[in-house]
């Protein structure tokens, strides 16, 4: 609560959420709320759920050239992850998750943070690709409709950003005597004599987390299965849809789904408040879907993204037999800092 990042991410959510709730009337919002068939949200936790083992099966996958963890093992972790990403700031769950593979299987921290990176870039290729599929209904998504920004330039921005990003981690997967050369270069000429073992050290276990990316045939699974990955969670969107009175094409929802999960890429408060709102709002209303309906439906498609995963993850720490206790947290904060050195 005392640190810098915290503040600016709540200042952020509250501009997001600013923009989400501009000009909203609460009596029809309440109405729309209040009449949604809430049955049809149980067939989309249970499609969602599906998603988070398939990410479970991509994650093994990755781990597969350091360590064969079987994909029961990884699904509790990766929700674990995922809560942590949803109640703590600055994305702790991915660091956290990354720990507790390491008191399990003895994964070093570097190499599971190296794949899990390499999610991370994955998941923001396929979401640029879900509104590049989309880009003529981008015009659409203009001032009027809530949308903050200029959303086909922050599309080709990101898009260098993802796509640079995944060419640097292929070139260093296919050439790791070259990356790690350039690397000790680096390391011995811009960081102190004390720190230069522990850095390479934490380099080259990184290295070998990329290994899996050696492969053009492993690269195109771990793709095809981000793919299925986010058509299994846009197939959550439809059937929260169907609790509502509007209809927009699965396209229109792949659209809102690479927007909205591009835009909690930002810095916000715990659990993407205003970040995954006001997008969402602002692609429904450019469909002509009535802002009442559309932040309701924004609003309880967050919170079923977001509670049942969160309470899984809960569950599956306390069998664990693990807390968010001191020792975590300085464990995971001492991870953390360690790649930042």
């Amino acid at each position: 609560m005392k640190k810098w990042q915290f503040w600016v991410g709540v200042l952020i959510s509250i501009v997001f959420l600013y923009f989400a709730l501009r000009g909203l009337k609460l009596g029809d919002f309440w109405q729309a709320v209040k009449t949604a068939n809430y049955w049809w949200i149980l067939p989309g936790i249970a499609v969602y759920f599906v998603g988070v083992w398939a990410r479970a099966w991509r994650w093994h996958y990755l781990l597969k050239p350091i360590k064969p963890v079987p994909t029961r093992v990884m699904f509790p972790i990766t929700c674990i992850g995922y809560m942590g990403n949803n109640i703590y700031p600055a994305r702790a769950g991915e660091v956290l998750r990354a720990v507790i593979l390491k008191r399990r299987e003895g994964v070093s921290v570097s190499a599971s943070l190296a794949t899990i990176i390499v999610e991370r870039i994955f998941d923001g290729v396929v979401m640029l690709g879900f509104v590049f599929v989309n880009l003529p209904e981008l015009a659409k998504l203009t001032g009027s409709s809530g949308f903050v920004g200029n959303i086909q330039q922050l599309a080709l921005i990101g898009s260098g950003i993802f796509i640079g990003a995944l060419v640097i981690f292929l070139l260093a997967a296919m050439f790791p005597q070259v990356t790690a050369r350039a690397g000790v270069w680096f390391i011995y000429r811009l960081t102190p004599r004390k720190w230069h073992e522990k850095i390479i050290s934490m380099m080259n276990k990184f290295l070998d987390g990329l290994a899996s990316l050696r492969s053009p045939a492993n690269v195109l699974m771990v793709f095809f299965t981000t793919v299925l990955i986010w058509l299994f969670e846009t197939g959550k969107y439809w059937f929260v849809m169907h609790a509502f009175d509007f209809e927009v094409s699965f396209f229109a929802l792949m659209l809102m789904n690479g927007i909205v999960n591009l835009a909690t890429t930002i810095p916000s408060a715990p659990g993407y408040i205003g970040t995954f709102d006001a997008p969402g709002i602002a692609v429904l209303t450019s469909y002509g879907v009535k802002q009442s309906v559309a932040a309701g439906y924004t609003l309880v498609l967050h919170v079923a993204l977001w509670l049942p995963i969160t309470l899984l993850g809960a569950v599956y720490m306390a069998r664990e037999g693990i807390k968010w206790s001191e020792a975590l947290r300085k464990e995971t904060d001492l991870n953390t800092k360690d790649q930042r050195v």
